[in-house]
């Protein structure tokens, strides 16, 4: 569709925008105006829309001429012709790869919204609002690119340096190599002009172009639009939304009962052994374990003493509290070779008082 030709672009009104009550604003554009560039940003808003899908789908480059059929006609339209058309300047600097980098050194403290140098390669909000404005207008209506316009780039800020230094440019043949690039297959350059091309075939002698339309009031820098522009950003806090810090996802709430900054105490799990037997040193003056059974102790006397010391050694760990201090905890495992032992006796005793 046409309107994919012009969804981007920023015409001017200025008229209206002349008589705007903000002094950077309206110097902005007077330095557009005495740059040359007010009959091509400037121009009767009437778009051919069929006549554009035509022009695009069968323009060519021949001999530096733009060579297309539109409704079944041919259309030429040459530099020299395209320049006259919109009054554009052909004197100067006829590339913009061209400007003077003293000039873009100038450019980059003027247009500061601190004073200091903008960045070449950040954004935009680093300049003041009316040449943020002007950055859209050279992006979207000059030079026609997709991608981020909030971005700048030395393309960009050189068109830029034209206008705010008063550098001399031969616009005419700028413009027109630009749109030579957007009837030449495989360049990257988006396609767009459609206001100015309408204007072109209109003026084209006995030529049948159709319904037209109007262009749409939104994209026409008036009064009314620029102050929009203005209260939308200064509502953004003088930042656009591409710049706007991101909000951060709040940290998750811990769910633990134990604060995070309570050092937690660890309690040593006791590892109690039915047959845990005494350390030597502690055992020294003692009477040997292994006289609690004798070798002619009947078989059944040997296993009931065996359970009861089974049924004495488990009970500690199962009743034990689980929540026990560690010192307590610590105390017990020392002594429990010494309890174990005394257990031990008192049962071999109390088998042999029953033997007896």
């Amino acid at each position: 569709m046409a309107s994919s030709f012009y969804s981007n672009t920023q015409h001017i009104d200025f008229a209206s925008v002349l008589a705007m009550n903000h002094p950077g604003m309206v110097s902005m554009f007077q330095a557009l105006i005495a740059s040359g560039l007010e009959g091509f940003l400037g121009c009767t808003t009437v778009v051919y829309e069929a006549a554009l899908v035509d022009f695009f789908e069968n323009a060519s480059v021949r001999d530096g001429v733009i060579i297309s059929t539109v409704a079944g006609q041919l259309v030429e339209i040459s530099e020299e012709w395209f320049a006259e058309m919109f009054e554009l300047p052909v004197d100067g600097l006829a590339d913009v790869s061209e400007m003077p980098k003293d000039k873009i050194f100038d450019a980059r403290s003027i247009v500061s919204m601190t004073g200091e140098p903008v960045i070449l390669s950040g954004l935009k909000s680093q300049m003041k609002i009316h040449y943020r404005l002007l950055c859209d207008i050279m992006a979207k209506s000059i030079y026609v690119k997709t991608g981020s316009f909030n971005a700048l780039t030395v393309e960009k800020f050189s068109l830029m340096t034209a206008v705010v230094c008063n550098v001399k440019m031969n616009w005419g043949r700028v413009l027109f190599g630009i749109l030579k690039k957007m009837v030449t297959s495989g360049t990257k350059q988006a396609k767009g002009f459609a206001i100015q091309i309408s204007l072109l075939l209109a003026n084209v002698p006995n030529f049948e172009l159709g319904e037209s339309s109007e262009f749409p009031s939104s994209k026409i820098l008036t009064e009314k639009t620029v102050h929009r522009y203005i209260a939308v950003i200064d509502k953004s806090g003088a930042q656009d939304d591409d710049v706007a810090p991101k909000a951060t996802k709040a940290p998750k709430k811990r769910t633990a009962d134990v604060p995070a900054d309570v050092p937690v105490e660890a309690v040593p799990i006791q590892m109690i052994e039915g047959s845990t037997a005494p350390a030597a040193d502690d055992t020294a003056d003692q009477p040997a374990a292994v006289d609690a059974f004798p070798a002619d102790r009947p078989a059944e006397e040997v296993e009931s003493v065996e359970r009861v010391d089974e049924k004495l050694a488990a009970e500690p760990a199962v009743h034990a509290p689980v929540e026990e201090p560690a010192v307590e905890a610590s105390w017990r495992s020392c002594y429990t070779p010494f309890i174990m032992f005394d257990l031990l006796e008192i049962a071999g005793w109390i088998v042999s008082v029953l033997v007896w």
